[in-house]
């Protein structure tokens, strides 16, 4: 038996994880002196709430190699193959506790994948290996088909405020202040090696949808994947962003709210889109 193992920066709720029989590690985030398990004792928007309410900077702290081997233990009793879809290991050390933990069973059926990427883009990674499971192919291969795959998995967003991305050292103080003052919208992504790149800045909310629309039709949509569009708190951007997508005749899936492992580095008010570029 293929089974599939990701973290909770993958966003998955709790009730879809369940359905498709899948595993999950979860991520615990820090905010002033209480902690939280992402996805189980913390919803998204009460996250969010409280980083209004509160002017917190939330942290978040990596899963324990022992947050892995209970599963991965249960693997080698019975026999299945795993395979991990994880947390870019330029955003965390996810991915080193999940080898040490594959260390300490030592089971090669075991495969771990870092996504280079974070939120719903290893959602859909995940989805394209339940999907190849249920055709029968084995796990090694899909494993392959999963790196050759990722580096078209993309995300596209725009922050509301740079505050977040300076307190997690993303961009200086006097950047995040300037760009405040001016109203400057950042278009991130994620690099190819997995980190937070700045690839555009606009002002004002409709430039930013703009962009992101201008960037998706510089890459284009791999249509045999979906196309989602996301947002942190708060709709009114990701509907409007949606309504342009429509216009220019994309057909998106599920708007899906972005949880707090990657909410903590955004703030809430941000929009985008995830989705597989061309070949």
């Amino acid at each position: 038996m293929i089974r599939i193992l990701v973290d909770s920066a993958s966003d998955y709720k709790i009730e879809e994880i369940q359905k498709k029989g899948m595993e999950l590690v979860p991520i615990t985030i820090t905010i002033g002196k209480n902690n939280y398990i992402d996805g189980q004792n913390l919803g998204r928007d009460e996250f969010y709430e409280i980083l209004e309410k509160t002017g917190e900077f939330p942290k978040t702290s990596q899963p324990s190699p022992h947050a892995f081997l209970e599963i991965f233990s249960d693997v080698k009793k019975k026999g299945d193959e795993l395979i991990c879809i994880l947390l870019s290991s330029a955003l965390s050390g996810t991915c080193q506790s999940a080898f040490l933990a594959k260390s300490m069973v030592a089971y090669d059926k075991i495969y771990i994948i870092d996504s280079l990427s974070a939120t719903y883009t290893i959602k859909i990674l995940a989805d394209y290996a339940l999907k190849l499971a249920s055709q029968g192919i084995g796990a090694g291969e899909i494993a392959a088909l999963l790196e050759s795959l990722r580096s078209r998995v993309k995300v596209l967003a725009a922050p509301d405020t740079l505050d977040f991305l300076q307190r997690g050292g993303r961009v200086s103080k006097t950047a995040a202040a300037i760009g405040n003052l001016a109203g400057i919208k950042p278009i991130i992504t994620l690099s190819p090696d997995g980190h937070v790149s700045v690839i555009g800045k606009c002002v004002g909310r409709n430039k930013a949808i703009s962009q992101i629309l201008k960037h998706l039709e510089t890459l284009g949509q791999d249509q045999d994947f979906p196309l989602y569009p996301i947002y942190s708190y708060g709709t009114e951007n990701c509907t409007k962003l949606c309504t342009k997508l429509t216009a220019a005749g994309y057909r998106t899936d599920e708007m899906l709210q972005i949880g707090p492992t990657i909410g903590a580095h955004i703030g809430p008010e941000a929009f985008g889109i995830v989705f597989a570029a061309c070949p």
